[in-house]
């Protein structure tokens, strides 16, 4: 079997793994999470303690994940990214935490929690843990560099049916509205609206898969069927771990992406609260800040752990600072992403 053989049968036996519905450890601890996301990297200290990692159970995006925990699905923690944490506040899903019990709090960069849906009198309802970008993805040996310097490579009749997009509604939206010249996404107008549906209606024709999870995208960019694509970093981590060709481009003309995610603590828990705060204090350990590059492509909100980590290996990993435009992810009012999220699946849709 040829190395892209067995790359491929592996990615295709994750991406399988990814959809079952929970991995069953520590029966005191369940944390609802991203498919991928239960890795004795990033919470060494917790295993250490207990002997075995929670027991995990898994979301594809974020409003798959708001919308089970809304209809009674119940766990310890989660980790949502930043814009959906005020819909669990809204619906009385979460309960602030004690920060006075997770030492490396102090540690977190302030930006992260530069708002009052995170933090205000009531306490901290949201703990920061790590962030990336998205951004254009390309087989270096078959596109050529100057074709993704711009984000119309997704318009390009030359990639017809060979690009792949999210098929998640923050990541679509900040490329469309990016492309169509738009940087910040807190006060959009209709104009602006219209304006990027309209160009991810005339990029519909051109999607071969819109993906759903890293390891998906990372198979079919591997296997060719798919040249370019919108992707996070840790699709292109996978990839360069395997040896493959693939470039991430930060730095087209109109910018790209970035967000953070985190965990929320839910109210009237089942599990141990001793556990979720040794998990949460698990993860902010500055030695976590290298298993989550490592293993993820991704960034730690400690700095303190990022600073243990040469500035080599953040270039080499893309999560480096980047010097052009970044539309940032932020929290955005509830019934624009709404709209967000329905005109998306109209034009998945073909309407």
């Amino acid at each position: 079997m040829t190395r892209t053989a067995i790359y491929l049968a592996s990615a295709a036996t994750a991406l399988a793994l990814s959809s079952v519905a929970a991995r069953a450890a520590d029966p005191e601890l369940l944390v609802f999470d991203w498919a991928g996301f239960e890795q004795q990297a990033l919470i060494e200290s917790y295993v250490a303690k207990y002997g075995d990692l929670p027991t995990y159970s898994f979301f594809g995006d974020d409003d798959e994940a708001f919308q089970k925990v809304s209809s009674g699905f119940k766990a310890d923690v989660a980790h949502p990214c930043s814009q959906m944490v005020s819909k669990y506040r809204d619906a009385g899903l979460i309960e602030p935490w004690d920060v006075s019990r997770i030492p490396e709090f102090a540690n977190i960069n302030a930006r992260f929690l530069n708002s009052e849906i995170f933090k205000d009198d009531g306490g901290v309802w949201y703990i920061p843990t790590d962030y990336a970008y998205t951004a254009v993805a390309y087989n270096t040996k078959e596109v050529p560099a100057e074709d993704v310097a711009s984000l119309q490579v997704f318009k390009d009749p030359k990639y017809a049916g060979r690009i792949s997009l999210p098929d998640n509604t923050d990541d679509v939206w900040s490329l469309a509205l990016l492309a169509t010249g738009v940087t910040d996404w807190s006060n959009v107008t209709d104009e602006q609206f219209a304006a990027a549906a309209a160009w991810l209606r005339e990029v519909h024709p051109n999607v071969r898969v819109y993906w759903s999870d890293p390891s998906e995208l990372s198979q079919i960019m591997a296997s060719g069927e798919v040249l370019v694509a919108w992707s996070w970093n840790d699709s292109i981590a996978l990839m360069r771990q395997e040896g493959f060709d693939v470039g991430f481009q930060r730095q087209a003309k109109e910018g790209a992406s970035t967000w953070f995610c985190g965990y929320v603590n839910f109210k009237d828990a089942p599990g141990s609260e001793d556990k979720a705060y040794d998990f949460i204090n698990a993860w902010l350990d500055q030695g976590s800040a290298k298993g989550l590059l490592d293993n993820f492509g991704y960034a730690a909100t400690n700095d303190a752990g990022m600073a243990k980590i040469s500035a080599e290996e953040l270039v080499a990993a893309d999560v480096s600072p980047v010097d052009g435009t970044l539309l940032a992810q932020t929290p955005i009012d509830h019934a624009v992403r709404a709209k967000m999220l329905e005109e998306f699946e109209l034009i998945k849709s073909g309407f």
